[in-house]
């Protein structure tokens, strides 16, 4: 396995590097990649930004919002916070979380922290969530990254994000703030971020015998531009905000939540656009566009998706789910 850390703090450089690191050569060769994001909100590939984040808030307190290439929900990074990615060879199936996070609960362990994997992609400490984590899947390569709030400003995850109601039903919370926590109060030494950070690297490396990640000056000029000219841009992060007639959002169990944005003519799917927090093997605009035209009725909808496994655009939903969530 080789070890890449970004001296960056800009979330835009971040998340181009690791898609340059993904894309690059040496498919067959395993990466890890420590990094940090001060102040930025980081959205799943599919959610609705405008829906996730507070915009007055994050406008008041110059707090930067970049989307990510993978699923999963929005989270909230500063410099108390440390980011990981693992990138390697997929053998196809499913997408599973536990092996990424094992290695650093393991890391975890050596500082004295008693750290479980849990839900569907979470880390906690005592049942309070510290970590999130989220996958993307292509051409045989997995991506795989998740935070590890350390030191974090909580107080700002509450009022940067805006978490459905629902959300919070399902999980019998009552805050943002209720359900998270900090690793470090529960670290047996008093460490700093930084001197963390060297500790986790140094754990991960005697793990797994890394060698150094160096990347070419043609790579770096292309994340670079990947920055510029897609991760930093105001298409890529927030997008316009499609037409529709109706709006429809639930949580779907084991999926997660799922808002459908429709156009309905004469009975009939015009436009439909998803979002949400899931987890996808394939692009979601993929099965929107399989329905495109379809009668909104049950056995229509049934029969254009003959075949068709939901869960590889939305992970965990089912045929019956899908058109629960259309329906009803």
């Amino acid at each position: 396995m080789r070890y890449l850390e970004s001296g960056s703090t800009d979330p835009y450089y971040n998340l181009a590097l690791e898609q340059v690191v993904f894309d690059g050569p040496g498919q067959d060769t395993a990466c890890c990649m420590l990094w940090q994001n001060d102040n930025t909100i980081v959205v799943g590939k599919h959610q609705n930004t405008l829906q996730e984040v507070n915009m007055a808030y994050v406008r008041e307190h110059n707090v930067r919002v970049a989307r990510r290439l993978s699923g999963g929900g929005a989270v909230y990074h500063d410099l108390g916070n440390v980011n990981f990615t693992f990138i390697a060879p997929h053998e196809g199936g499913g997408m599973d979380f536990s092996a990424f996070c094992r290695p650093v609960a393991a890391a975890l362990a050596e500082l004295g922290v008693t750290a479980e994997v849990s839900g569907r992609n979470d880390m906690t400490i005592d049942g309070k969530k510290f970590s999130g984590n989220s996958q993307y899947v292509k051409r045989g390569r997995v991506m795989h990254h998740g935070t590890i709030l350390y030191d974090s400003d909580l107080s700002v995850v509450g009022q940067a994000l805006r978490v459905p109601e629902d959300k919070f039903t399902s999980k019998g919370l009552s805050s943002v703030r209720s359900r998270v926590t900090n690793v470090r109060p529960y670290v047996k030494e008093d460490l700093p971020t930084g001197q963390f950070l060297v500790r986790l690297r140094q754990a991960l490396m005697n793990a797994y015998d890394m060698e150094p990640l160096v990347l070419t000056e043609e790579q770096l000029d292309e994340a670079q531009r990947l920055r510029d000219t897609l991760y930093s841009t105001w298409d890529w992060n927030f997008g316009a905000s499609p037409p529709c007639q109706i709006v429809k959002k639930r949580r779907v169990e084991g999926c997660g939540q799922l808002e459908l944005h429709m156009d309905v003519e004469q009975g009939r799917l015009n436009t439909l656009h998803i979002y949400g927090d899931f987890f996808s093997l394939d692009e979601p605009e993929e099965l929107a566009r399989l329905l495109l035209g379809c009668p909104l009725e049950e056995g229509a909808l049934r029969e254009r998706l003959s075949g068709v496994d939901p869960g590889r655009y939305c992970r965990g939903m089912d045929l019956d789910a899908l058109c629960c969530a259309l329906l009803q």
